[in-house]
């Protein structure tokens, strides 16, 4: 095989993987109801599946690079596609809520490495000048992902059964072995610094805390259990800063957080995910549950979203050299926070027109609103720091995007027993995540915008 056709399979392989990682992270949206209808339990009661997945990826991203260097990043690359697979057959056997959140646990597992090591193996085998075009390349697969998997879940559910949409993880993953065996450059077990599982398991407890204290799990005395749980989150946080001061190679330096702008972009991140990442999750609940769509249409309502996301994204860098990242995010949150709220006025007589209007102008803003926040976070860390930052910051990507979907939950349970109106709770739900949002543009302007002098980092894949 030629250098150049070795180097297009590599790229197909990852890209494969990036697209399952992601499809798995849309696709069960719109198949929640009919999950929970076939496990007996209540539709908003299924946001642990999805918060399960989400956090174990949060977790164990930051060991990926690790584990790459330890053991090869062939070998971990085919166990993390195998584990994956695995997870998704456990995800479509499961018999109980309780079995399908563990299935997606190992599910988590595997994703947690498809796009870090694939992104890793290809800057290894990639020349300089050709890595740009070849993680272009991968971010397609990445953009499919959300564009295919509302639409496809709630096609498969109403054609088949709910299973397949794990199932159809099987054959895309059989194929991804079978490929890394036959393609992957095997790069071989190097001398890996000491990891700090220390420092991750202290980051996690504090992750795994935070989340369950917004979820409340007792059915007794939860504000009690909630004030434990964030003291324990708080506690955790704190003791890593010591703990990074003392060890020689924290998992992430301490430094990290002298860059102004990487901290105000994580946090205004954070802030900014949590209301955007309610939204694939309460939109289609709102649309079946409320407004009696199949789950099917449910899933194309959401195309218009990820395709104003797709085609906006050329007008970017543009609109950041012509207005400075300050003002294009003040500017654009509010746009993004202004149409979470616009969702709480879809009511079963709003026309479809409006509802497809306000699934466009939250898809397009979003969509820009994260290329902007992932450029304004990393662009300034130096190389020594680029690959620790960008790992911190895949991590809180990941918190977010649970939180959203625990917060939101949360808050339509809570209105819904409150004002005993499902369609009352889920409108008062969209118009507090899109306050959360609108809040994260105070963030955005502690943003320092002078100019570095200072050689650019690497800003990797992904949203």
């Amino acid at each position: 095989m030629t250098r150049d056709s070795s180097h297009t399979a590599l790229l197909w392989i990852v890209a494969a993987g990036f697209f399952m990682q992601s499809l798995d992270t849309t696709i069960v949206n719109t198949a929640l109801p009919s999950i929970a209808r076939s496990l007996h339990v209540a539709p908003l009661a299924m946001q642990p599946i999805v918060v399960a997945y989400t956090l174990t990826m949060a977790m164990l991203t930051p060991a990926s690079g690790w584990l790459a260097d330890r053991f090869g990043t062939r070998r971990v690359y085919f166990a993390a596609i195998l584990i994956f697979v695995i997870g998704s057959v456990c995800c479509a056997s499961a018999h109980t809520l309780g079995q399908l959140v563990i299935a997606r646990v190992l599910q988590g597992v595997g994703g947690s490495m498809l796009l870090p090591i694939g992104r890793l193996a290809v800057l290894r085998s990639v020349s300089g000048e050709q890595y740009v075009s070849a993680l272009a390349f991968i971010s397609v697969a990445g953009q499919l992902g959300p564009i295919a998997g509302p639409t496809l879940g709630g096609w498969l559910v109403e054609a088949i059964t709910w299973h397949w949409i794990f199932l159809i993880n099987v054959p895309i993953g059989a194929a991804g072995l079978y490929a890394v065996q036959r393609f992957l450059p095997s790069h071989g077990e190097r001398q890996a610094p000491p990891f700090d599982f220390i420092g991750c398991g202290l980051l996690s407890l504090c992750m795994i805390a935070f989340s369950l204290a917004i979820d409340a799990p007792a059915p007794t005395h939860q504000a009690a259990w909630s004030a434990a749980l964030f003291a324990l989150a708080a506690v955790s946080a704190l003791a890593y800063i010591p703990h990074a001061r003392r060890r020689r190679n924290p998992l992430f330096k301490l430094s990290l957080f002298g860059e102004p702008n990487f901290s105000v972009g994580l946090i205004g991140n954070l802030v900014c995910r949590i209301g955007s990442s309610a939204v694939p999750f309460l939109v289609p609940l709102l649309l079946q549950l409320e407004l009696g769509y199949t789950p099917l249409h449910s899933g194309l309502m959401m195309l218009p979203a990820a395709l104003a996301g797709t085609i906006v994204k050329r007008w970017i860098a543009s609109l950041v050299r012509r207005f400075g990242y300050d003002l294009f995010l003040l500017v654009n949150t509010l746009v993004v926070g202004s149409s979470i709220v616009g969702f709480a006025l879809i009511t079963r007589g709003t026309p479809l027109f409006v509802e497809i209007v306000i699934l466009a102008v939250f898809g397009a803003a979003n969509s820009m609103q994260f290329a902007a926040m992932n450029s304004v976070t990393l662009k300034d860390l130096s190389h020594e720091d680029a690959g620790s930052g960008n790992s911190l910051f895949s991590m809180v990507q990941m918190l977010a995007i649970g939180l959203g979907v625990s917060i939101g939950g949360g808050l339509v349970k809570l209105f819904s027993a409150q004002w005993g109106s499902a369609a009352l709770g889920f409108r008062l739900s969209f118009v507090c995540v899109g306050a959360i949002t609108l809040m994260s543009a105070w963030v955005f302007r502690h943003l320092d915008t002078a100019p570095r002098v200072r050689a650019p980092a690497s800003q990797g894949v992904g949203r």
